[in-house]
């Protein structure tokens, strides 16, 4: 392979691993901000008993996310040092800001979050969570607004320099709010949102199908049901508006994630098939036909703009992205009938009764996962042959001086590392799931103890 390809596949392995854990950071917070709420609403000791259970798994997320999100940063400068040089500016500001109003509240607050528990009141406590939380999300807004400004650049202008020309900031707010960093920031939550909420579902099912922890469990998945019915939905309406503004701002990755190429033409929408590039067909393919015109302009009839009009070399691979797109979008319709589906029961009492629905749940902590990963494939590949849409090609942001064969070394040893922290992450949490959450009785609340006194002394 040359260089191009090593360098992109690096890169492409280190944030796919890496994307596996913040989601869950940020969709996991949101669940603990729901459920300490609740123990300081009803000092029911079960919510506190969920709560600090939950925690355990977010520090640990927390954490190996931290550990595998450093090699990126390094990365831009030993791969792409023509493409750091050109970007500098704009991302240095938006990842200065990432650490200054993300990262040091989330990390700040982390400690009283996980050791707090006895050492400061409850309402303090849960001040904390909510700073994490916030934390965790505000952290996804800066890494959203970089990437978005690639896809859409805007507050910029373009400055030679002596080792060639860069973009510099010229107005700072237009940049953070480019054209598309608001719609692709909030599919990014939902998605974030999901992935954290079907963690907690699939843990709670296994232990009702295995009889343990039953209250803890039963009450574990009717929050984060609530949660994954509000995201799952909410991610259907940021996805449509996403779509919306690539057709605005990038047509060529919309057509690719449709497999349109006729201008002329009104585009369908297709369920699923199989893109024959050399032939520009969609083979095997069910569509519903002008659906993707109405859903952009509210026009069956009305052509989109197809990949027959680009050039050559600005067309992104066509295939791989529409069977991302399409993979990430059918995970998504399950995700949303999987949880109404659970919420519907539960509103008539059978959310318990079900075991194959309660597999289902088990099994659907991957739907979000698999479904974060392809569509960062549909965004990132889908922009090719720009790493910065309409200034920068991928070919021309190397760096000069990295080979391939320094590449491929890399490469080889961060699929050990990672390999390993991976094993890590698994084997400490099925550590976690097994132990379970600790009894409420063993929690030592005061709530407990003067339930504990009162009965002793009614017996």
């Amino acid at each position: 392979m040359d260089t191009e390809i090593l360098a992109r596949l690096q890169f492409a392995f280190t944030i796919a691993f890496h994307y596996i854990y913040p989601p869950l950071s940020i969709g996991l917070g949101v669940i603990l901000v729901m459920m300490e709420g609740m123990y300081l609403k009803t000092k029911n000791s079960l919510f506190e008993q969920m709560t600090k259970f939950w925690v355990k798994v977010f520090a640990l997320t927390f954490a190996i996310g931290v550990a595998t999100g450093i090699v990126m940063e390094f990365e831009f400068g030993t791969n792409w040092a023509a493409y750091s040089r050109f970007v500098g500016d704009v991302f240095g500001s938006a990842l200065a800001a990432e650490g200054i109003f993300a990262f040091f509240l989330e990390s700040g607050f982390l400690a009283l979050l996980v050791f707090g528990w006895d050492k400061v009141k409850p309402r303090t406590h849960f001040i904390a969570t909510i700073m994490v939380s916030l934390g965790s999300m505000f952290s996804a807004v800066w890494i959203v607004v970089a990437n978005s400004w690639q896809q859409t650049p805007a507050g910029f202008h373009i400055v030679d320099h002596d080792l060639g020309v860069r973009a510099e900031i010229t107005d700072f707010w237009a940049m953070v709010f480019n054209p598309s960093s608001v719609d692709r920031l909030l599919h990014v939550l939902s998605g974030a949102w999901l992935a954290g909420a079907f963690l907690v579902i699939s843990v709670s099912a296994f232990y009702i199908l295995k009889k343990r922890h039953l209250d803890f469990a039963k009450s574990s998945l009717r929050i984060a049901l609530l949660l994954a019915l509000f995201a799952s939905l909410f991610q259907l309406f940021t996805g449509h508006q996403s779509a919306v503004g690539v057709s605005q701002n990038q047509p060529a990755k919309l057509a690719a994630m449709e497999a349109h190429f006729d201008s002329s033409s009104a585009a369908n929408l297709y369920l699923f098939g199989w893109v024959d590039e050399k032939n520009k067909e969609v083979k095997l393919g069910v569509s519903i036909p002008g659906l993707l015109s109405y859903l952009v302009y509210g026009d069956v009839t009305k052509p989109i703009l197809g990949l027959n009009s680009f050039p050559k070399d600005e067309k992104p691979p066509v295939n791989i992205v529409f069977q991302a797109y399409h993979l990430m979008v059918a995970i998504g319709f399950f995700l949303i009938a999987v949880s109404m589906m659970g919420v519907f029961l539960w509103w008539r009492g059978k959310l318990f009764n079900h075991k194959w629905l309660l597999w289902v749940f088990v099994f659907s902590v991957l739907g979000p996962q698999i479904a974060n990963q392809v569509g960062w494939i549909t965004a990132e590949v889908g922009r090719q042959p720009w790493i910065v849409y309409g200034l920068l090609k991928t070919s021309d942001a190397l760096s000069k001086s990295v080979t391939a064969e320094q590449i491929t070394f890399s490469l080889i040893l961060f699929a050990v590392i990672y390999l390993f922290l991976f094993v890590l992450f698994i084997y400490l949490l099925n550590e976690k799931i097994q132990h379970g959450p600790e009894e409420p009785e063993t929690i030592g609340s005061e709530y407990e103890t003067k339930k504990f006194l009162f009965e002793g002394k009614k017996g």
